[in-house]
């Protein structure tokens, strides 16, 4: 069954005394091209939701699959590859590494499982062009304005093109023209590709831009107007 099916997802930690319940009971789901943002305050479990999305993390209890896919039957080897295919994540920092290039941090995802080949060099020189950074390539992060570094970070969400992108506060360290610009290119990338697209934000505005809204608190996730 294609699009992301979370169904009745739990997480607690245990300690000395009761088990600390972080998520109750979560579902979620998805079709190819919808998007939703995922609000609550902080401290609700929001971060912890997009880890077990992504396979980041585990549940306690629950079921999880991304087109058909079981990621929590997978061991380590088939995680990794799993990962790398089904998901694009985009942070709240963008995780650039400092010592390769534009074009070199693009093209990291592949990696995990192989080789990066012509065809993805190409690829990866695509989605720069789309993202407005074609004549950054050979630059590095330093070199790059906040904006900029979170437009590679899209670029390398997107490049082995995952059919689920998960972002935790993409537009959280970013000045507000700057934050608006970026959530506008999210939503470009992700409607023309057609991707799954689940956003965690305390920002009202990138959450008002998104197609459904879910409130996260207490645990138990809610759809909201």
């Amino acid at each position: 069954m294609s699009g992301l099916i979370a169904e009745h997802l739990k997480k607690s930690y245990p300690t000395s005394s009761e088990p600390l319940e972080i998520l109750r009971d979560v579902s979620l789901s998805l079709e190819a091209g919808q998007n939703v943002a995922i609000v609550g305050p902080s401290g609700s479990g929001k971060s912890t939701l997009l880890a077990i999305l992504g396979s980041l993390d585990l549940p306690t209890s629950g079921i999880l699959q991304v087109d058909g896919v079981d990621p929590l039957s997978l061991n380590e080897k088939e995680l990794a590859a799993y990962r790398a295919d089904q998901v694009g994540f985009v942070f709240q920092e963008h995780h650039l590494l400092p010592q390769c290039t534009v074009l070199e941090n693009v093209l990291i995802p592949f990696l995990a499982t192989r080789t990066a080949n012509a065809q993805d060099v190409e690829t990866a020189k695509s989605l720069l062009e789309r993202v407005g950074l074609a004549e950054r390539l050979t630059h590095r992060p330093a070199e790059l304005s906040g904006g900029e570094r979170q437009r590679v970070a899209l670029a390398r969400a997107l490049v082995r093109d995952p059919p689920l992108l998960l972002a935790d506060e993409p537009t959280g360290s970013l000045d507000q023209s700057t934050a608006d610009a970026i959530a506008e290119l999210l939503l470009e990338l992700q409607g023309e590709r057609q991707k799954m697209l689940v956003v965690v934000t305390h920002s009202q505005s990138l959450a008002a831009k998104m197609q459904r809204r879910c409130q996260l608190d207490l645990g138990v996730l809610e759809e909201v107007a």
